[in-house]
């Protein structure tokens, strides 16, 4: 019986805070800091999203 590659499901890429980081390779380290940058560029976009739409609703209630 022979498997292949793309049958098996994929293993969800995620990180940990705090995680032991001792037994990822470079590679997989490397995948983590990109997956935590596309993570924070995501969460400054909201934040700005956020604050945009409270600046926007102050300035409508202040005229």
């Amino acid at each position: 019986m022979s498997f292949i590659d793309d049958d098996r499901p994929q293993k969800k890429l995620a990180h940990e805070i705090g995680a032991d980081l001792s037994m990822l390779s470079v590679d997989e380290l490397k995948a983590r800091v990109e997956l935590l940058k596309t993570e924070i560029a995501r969460l400054e976009a909201e934040a700005a999203r956020k604050t945009s739409g409270r600046q926007a609703a102050e300035n409508f209630f202040r005229s």
